[in-house]
Parts: structure tokens; C-alpha cells; sequence
């Protein structure tokens, strides 16, 4: 696949077949990753690729504290800044309503924190999910090289003919994350990525994006 082809086509998917990812794919993938950005060499991520029961009772366990209204655990890092100025909050708010619209949840159902949560907390049907974790002593560089090694995985998925779905909103059950994969204590999570190959029949959701004039200044050209 194309490198275009594969960053037009990547998608946040969510609503992935029941489809087993076969090892061998993923672990090409992962390796083939290892050559994203990193500066100074650090390669500051540590993955957990998690499949099978271990991630059967992880969805379980997540699931019940969803379904019961549970706030999730303490944040470790803000998932948004508290106060989103346009035009990010006007982005923020269209890409959300587009979203969950298409996952049948309006904007001003009462129930939709719970709904959303329980959604997520399936990985979306997902038979992989990779947890991605930084050392705690990392800083906004490192996660920055983090933020390019995911973007590197997603893509080399596409080329795979699979699809992805990053989600931070694992971060709200960390610790139930952190005892599925047994994470040791110097480490954060960042996000978790959903992996597998997409539902047929199932709506396809591309949110827009920004004009190119918006979000780059071209200077001296």
C-alpha cells in the first residue's frame, strides 16, 4: 500500500469482526515500527499487546465499572485542556456530535457518558489492544516520540489490511489495566490502541479535518 493511500485510508474505527489478528502480522508491524522518531535513541514506549482471556476479562472488568457509573480512576494527565478556546472546542464539538451520532448516541441523550464508556471499554469489538506506557520521569519530548511511534503503528496496520482505534479514554480504568498486564509502578499509560479488521456492513465515519490554511503558515515561499 501506498504511504498516501495508507495515511488517507487510517481511520479511528469502531466497529472491528470478531476476526482473530494473526501474531506473526502484528509482531511484523511492531518491529517494522521500531524505526520511528526518537530523539536522543530513547524509544521511551513500552507496549503491552494484549489478545485472548487476558483481554476478555479486561473488557469484562472495564465494562461493569462503565455500566455502573464508575468516574474511573484518577487522571494521571488531562485527557483535554479544562478550558478549550475555538476554534479547538468548535473541532472538539463537531467531530463528538459526527462521532456518536453514527454509534447511534445523541448529544442530549442522558445516558450518553454511560453509553460512550461502555463502547469504549469493548475496544469496539476489538480482538487486540496494544497499551502504551511511558517511564514516569519521561517529559513532553518523550511523548511526543510516543504520539509519532502509535501514528507509525497505525499506519503499518493499514498496509496490513487492518484498521485502528487510538483510545485514551483507558486511562479512566488504569488500574484495572495495569493488573490485567501486570505494568510496573514506574510506568504511566498512555493510551490504549484498538486493532483489528473492521466490521463489514457497519456505517464508515470519516470526521473532516481542518483546511491546510488554518493550521500551517508557509514562510519565505
Amino acid at each position: 500500500m501506498d504511504v498516501y493511500e495508507a495515511v488517507d485510508s487510517r481511520r479511528a474505527v469502531r466497529a472491528f469482526s470478531d476476526e482473530p489478528v494473526p501474531k506473526e502480522i502484528l509482531e511484523r508491524v511492531l518491529v517494522a515500527a521500531t524505526r520511528a522518531p526518537s530523539s536522543g535513541n530513547l524509544q521511551p514506549w513500552h507496549l503491552y499487546a494484549v489478545t485472548g482471556e487476558p483481554l476478555a476479562e479486561l473488557k469484562r472488568d472495564a465494562t461493569a465499572r462503565a455500566l455502573a457509573g464508575d468516574p474511573g480512576d484518577e487522571r494521571e494527565y488531562p485527557m483535554y485542556p479544562a478550558d478549550l478556546t475555538r476554534p479547538y472546542l468548535d473541532r472538539f464539538s463537531a467531530a463528538a456530535t459526527q462521532r456518536y451520532a453514527a454509534l447511534g448516541i445523541e448529544r442530549d441523550d442522558p445516558d450518553r457518558p454511560r453509553k460512550i464508556a461502555a463502547l469504549n471499554s469493548q475496544a469496539f469489538g476489538a480482538p487486540f489492544v496494544l497499551f502504551c506506557y511511558l517511564d514516569r520521569e519521561m517529559g513532553p519530548g518523550q511523548w511526543g516520540d510516543a504520539g509519532m511511534f502509535l501514528q507509525t503503528v497505525m499506519l503499518l496496520l493499514r498496509a496490513e489490511g487492518l484498521h485502528s482505534c487510538p483510545q485514551v479514554m483507558w486511562t479512566m480504568y488504569r488500574k484495572t489495566v495495569s493488573r490485567i498486564v501486570a505494568a510496573d509502578d514506574r510506568l504511566v499509560l498512555f493510551c490504549g490502541v484498538a486493532v483489528g479488521f473492521e466490521k463489514e456492513g457497519v456505517p464508515r465515519l470519516r470526521t473532516g479535518r481542518a483546511e491546510v490554511a488554518e493550521t500551517v503558515s508557509f514562510v519565505g515561499v
